[in-house]
């Protein structure tokens, strides 16, 4: 996880040969990300899930986010799954003008989400014991950073790495 951090500050450096900056991210912005995670925190299953950003400053942005994951297995006729739906408020600090990038198409920002973990159990035994939900509910606190690379306007790539739902999440952006 340290490299990644590293490539993320590496690149925010190079990017800093101009005396101009040109925001990507700028204070109304209203963005959408649309993603997958490669590995979940909680439980297993693959997370997809979205997440909505309005911009309230030229750096700070404020929104939510939800999750889902499903863990299943079958063995011999026994089937069970568990299924996983983080939900959270999310606030991202955007370093565009900070580190003076001189790029309109990268956007690195880092936050903090807030939210709970819903999770749900079932199987095929009709069994309602000590297993009916062994993982629970529970808060969710998660810690991020990102960057966002724009190929048009108002679509990017994302990328971010973290703490909270998953250690990986890419996917696209949707700027409004």
């Amino acid at each position: 996880m340290k490299k990644v951090f590293l490539m993320f500050f590496v690149a925010a450096f190079m990017s800093l040969a101009s005396e101009k900056a040109f925001a990507q991210y700028e204070k109304g912005d209203k963005l959408l990300n649309v993603g997958i995670g490669l590995n979940s925190y909680y439980g297993g299953g693959t997370p997809i899930g979205v997440a909505f950003e309005y911009g309230v400053t030229d750096a700070i942005s404020v929104g939510a986010q939800i999750d889902f994951s499903r863990w299943s297995y079958g063995y011999g006729g026994y089937k069970w799954s568990y299924t996983f739906v983080p939900v959270a408020l999310r606030g991202s600090y955007h370093f565009g003008q900070l580190l003076n990038l001189s790029t309109d198409k990268l956007d690195l920002y880092g936050g903090a989400a807030l939210g709970y973990y819903i999770s749900s159990y079932s199987d095929n035994s009709g069994y309602s014991g000590v297993y009916d939900n062994a993982y629970g509910n529970k808060g969710l606190f998660g810690l991020f950073a990102g960057g966002r690379y724009y190929f048009k306007e108002n679509i990017a790539a994302f990328a971010e790495v973290g703490f909270g739902v998953s250690t990986l999440k890419v996917g696209a952006t949707f700027k409004f």
